[in-house]
């Protein structure tokens, strides 16, 4: 599913490719990806003007208009954006998926902008769990985790018996962080995602919160969250990369959880 990684891929793939191009259609008949809003309510706020600049907190993008409303975009668990030209070429951001897609299959398209020059931007999401808003709400969510320093990252941690997995999950609370990136976070920070918050001691914050770095940073390097040491061995019988032994499978904070039981002990 996308996670910030992901989502950071497509706020740059609409930073370089969307921005300043005029915009003379708008599909915005999906009611449940647009919701609240009626069909042809985001497309009347959007045409004839252009997107200005491209932003991202956590896993939520926004782009800024230059008629003033601002378009909000969530990837959901399989969205992506692809941007199209009218030579044909396209590039894209978001889940890595492509379910044997080839350029020009649109048959997942749940929003989509015309633009003057013949290019298009479209989400496509195979599962219909993006969503797309006029003036997201943005208040709620938390200081985004791939540049959140310590400090706020240790007031974003807070106290309390919540298992520590279930408060990186949080997105009042830090903002970007999802399933798979919360398991190898903790895998490499060598904590069990169960523990309660308030037994962590200040060595372990820290050092929770520099594996969120290097996390984060080896997965925007590296093309997404898929390709992280720990993420393929995700499943039932996948043994750790660290030390061979058999990962153990629960559910943590309401999510399926993978650890180590050698060096994430309880």
């Amino acid at each position: 599913m996308p996670e910030l990684p992901e989502a950071e891929s497509a706020r740059v793939v609409l930073e370089r490719s969307a921005l300043g191009r005029r915009i003379v259609a708008v599909d915005d008949t999906d009611s449940y990806v647009c919701r609240p809003h009626a069909p042809g309510q985001i497309g009347a706020a959007l045409l004839g003007t252009e997107l200005t600049a491209a932003h991202r907190r956590g896993k939520t993008l926004w782009c800024d208009t230059a008629a003033g409303p601002v378009l909000g975009i969530h990837l959901g668990m399989s969205g992506k954006i692809v941007i199209a030209d009218v030579d044909g070429t396209e590039v894209d951001g978001g889940y890595h998926w492509e379910y044997g897609r080839v350029p020009g299959d649109y048959r997942h398209t749940r929003f989509s902008l015309a633009f003057a020059d013949g290019g298009t931007l479209r989400l496509l999401d195979p599962r219909r769990l993006g969503r797309v808003r006029l003036d997201p709400p943005l208040d709620a969510l938390g200081p985004d985790a791939a540049t959140v320093p310590a400090d706020r990252f240790d007031a974003a941690l807070g106290t309390g018996r919540a298992p520590v997995k279930a408060r990186l999950l949080d997105q009042h609370a830090l903002a970007g962080v999802g399933n798979l990136l919360a398991d190898e976070i903790l895998w490499r920070a060598g904590l069990n995602p169960a523990r309660p918050v308030d037994t962590l001691t200040g060595a372990e914050r820290a050092q929770l919160h520099r594996s969120l770095q290097e996390t984060i940073s080896d997965a925007l390097r590296d093309g997404g969250v898929h390709t992280l040491p720990l993420v393929p061995h995700r499943r039932p019988g996948g043994r750790c990369p660290r030390d061979g032994a058999e990962l153990v499978r629960a559910t943590v904070g309401g999510r399926t959880t993978f650890w180590c039981p050698v060096h994430q002990p309880r």
